[in-house]
């Protein structure tokens, strides 16, 4: 997804969901912020590299792919990105290094989205934010693993849109990541097929493209992970699910539903909305950030500023020593470390070394990270 969906869709969903206008602006902030903050970012600001929730093209590109490089990408993208759907999913006939990768397939609905949700409870509204970043793009984001693997991401010249009449189109790649993706022509940029398994080439959803990233767009493709076997996607629909996903996780952070399911989606709540909102999806355009802001103008009659990356640096610089974790940019960090611990515990745990070792802070202590007190505090809700 891109700044459309998680910065003012964001912020539409959280006002539905109860929220004020302030709270809502610092929830979509943090949302669309998971999408900036790069360990350059973090350098600059002298705060801790750790708490990256992205990488840059230019860190992709200088990124080691050794074992070690291969897990900070793994911990980094399927953490927030694209949250795995069923860390013990039944895969045979396969070596286990290719079993794991298809282990972190990205899917709404899985027992990690309960937990990152279940994580923010009781938490700041920063967590709030990254949950709905990787709430959303579960949606977006399905059938594509956060970890560079030809085998799983691939995809192969069998691509078509089905266009709005039941048509079909066959949808044409290139690879100039300068060009503008052509909606009216079918012409997108995708990434340059290798063979290598472990490229960034293969990272993500970066064959398909910005496909999974619109919003109107239905396509069928084949995916490699599914031994490249017709596979629907209905943008649209799933974008919707997510909105109205996103509604209900936060009426529950909110302490309006007393427990958070997977499966549900508050479309009580949004169907006055239903129409308008299926309208901004179905649009075709490739960004969608003029409407969503003008539909979130009339739910709260409030200016919604338009996103900022560096609205609060200064304000994380200028903090004292010790307290930076007090400003906006310090609570978006602890959350973020959360977050990234969680998953990547949940992925080890389950036996799966792609995102590296993890520590379970509740049984093994601190282990001598003193840097990680706060972080443990904020876990334990203290």
């Amino acid at each position: 997804m891109q700044l459309d969906f998680h910065y003012y869709a964001t912020y539409c969903a959280a006002f539905i969901a109860g929220y004020s206008h302030a709270e809502s602006l610092d929830i979509c902030y943090c949302a669309q912020f998971v999408d900036c903050c790069t360990r350059s970012f973090l350098s600059e600001i002298k705060a801790p590299l750790q708490a990256a929730t992205t990488q840059s093209q230019t860190e992709l590109l200088d990124v080691n792919t050794d074992i070690i490089g291969l897990q900070d990408i793994t911990r980094i993208w399927a953490s927030f990105h694209f949250l795995p759907g069923d860390l013990y999913a039944p895969v045979k006939a396969l070596f286990k290094n290719y079993k794991n990768k298809y282990r972190l397939i990205c899917a709404p609905d899985g027992d990690l989205v309960a937990r990152t949700v279940e994580l923010a409870k009781g938490k700041d509204l920063h967590a709030t934010g990254v949950a709905m970043h990787v709430l959303a793009d579960t949606w977006a984001h399905r059938n594509f693993a956060g970890t560079p693997s030809m085998v799983i991401n691939n995809t192969d010249s069998y691509f078509f849109e089905i266009m709005p009449d039941g048509s079909q189109r066959k949808i044409k790649f290139g690879h100039n990541p300068g060009a503008a993706d052509d909606i009216e022509n079918g012409k997108y940029t995708n990434t340059v097929y290798n063979v290598s398994e472990t490229t960034i080439m293969n990272l993500g959803h970066g064959r398909a493209g910005h496909l999974p990233d619109y919003s109107f767009i239905r396509y069928k493709y084949m995916p490699a992970w599914d031994n490249y076997r017709e596979c629907l996607k209905d943008n649209p629909a799933e974008y919707y699910n997510a909105f109205c996903q996103m509604v209900y996780a936060m009426r529950y952070l909110r302490g309006e539903e007393e427990t958070f399911e997977t499966g549900r989606y508050d479309e009580d709540n949004v169907a006055q909305w239903e129409s308008r909102i299926k309208e901004i999806l179905s649009t075709r355009q490739t960004d969608s950030r003029a409407d969503w802001k003008a539909f979130g103008g009339e739910l709260s009659g409030e200016e919604i500023p338009d996103f900022d990356e560096t609205r609060y640096v200064e304000e994380y610089r200028n903090a004292p020593k010790g307290k930076h974790y007090l400003t906006f940019l310090g609570k978006f960090i602890i959350a973020a470390l959360a977050q990234k611990s969680m998953v990547t515990n949940q992925i080890y745990k389950s036996g799966n070394k792609l995102a590296g070792m993890s520590v379970d802070y509740n049984k093994k202590g601190f282990g001598g990270m003193k840097d990680f007190k706060r972080l443990v505090k904020h876990i334990e809700g203290k």
